[in-house]
């Protein structure tokens, strides 16, 4: 189990859907040491325990976003992630023993939690931590860029008070850099004022 802890990232298991970070079932299930079907029947047998901030089924719609999605990531997989299966096969195949209808449920960092709680397994108490550190460091990276937005806002705002403080100085500026007209140039000789 430490192998597989230590080889395969989590972040790349949790998507957002409806505002929260979830985690498929057929993930989830994989994680903890149990087949899909068997932690959904503990999910069915323990629904007070799970409301709908901590798990919830996908619709259709949800489904085939999130479907065309790994399709479309499957085509970039590197050879690095071959090792544990195409990301897209995984989540499609892996419910081939599922009717066609069947739409996965997805868990919160918190139902997470629970399913480890209603699985009562060593494996999935252990992995329970790893996933809701994924949970925590996506949280963390979502702040900072939020904090780094921010700061890129304050700085476009700051740049454009300046961009118009420059504008209005280069407008006074202007006539003074204009060229001088040329004196008026006075006629070599003598010449009195009655010359005039």
């Amino acid at each position: 189990m430490e192998k597989t802890i230590n080889t395969e990232r989590l972040e790349p298991l949790i998507f957002r859907i409806r505002g929260h970070r979830v985690v498929l079932d057929a993930d989830l299930a994989r994680l903890y040491g149990s087949s899909t079907r068997a932690l959904n029947q503990a999910v069915d047998r323990n629904r007070e325990r799970f409301p709908a901030d901590f798990a919830f089924q996908l619709t259709a719609k949800e489904f085939g976003a999130l479907r065309s999605q790994f399709a479309t990531s499957s085509v970039q997989t590197t050879d690095a992630h071959s090792e544990r299966g195409n990301r897209s096969q995984f989540v499609i195949g892996s419910q081939r023993h599922r009717s066609r209808d069947f739409r996965p449920w997805v868990f919160t960092e918190h139902g997470a939690l629970m399913a480890a709680n209603v699985l009562r397994s060593e494996q999935a108490v252990q992995m329970s931590v790893f996933l809701v550190r994924a949970f925590v460091r996506l949280r963390e990276q979502v702040a900072a860029n939020t904090a780094i937005l921010k700061r890129l806002a304050e700085i476009d705002k700051t740049l454009l008070e300046h961009d118009s403080a420059l504008r209005d100085l280069y407008r006074k500026l202007l006539p003074l850099l204009e060229p001088r007209a040329d004196p008026p140039t006075r006629a070599i000789g003598f010449h009195t004022d009655l010359d005039g």
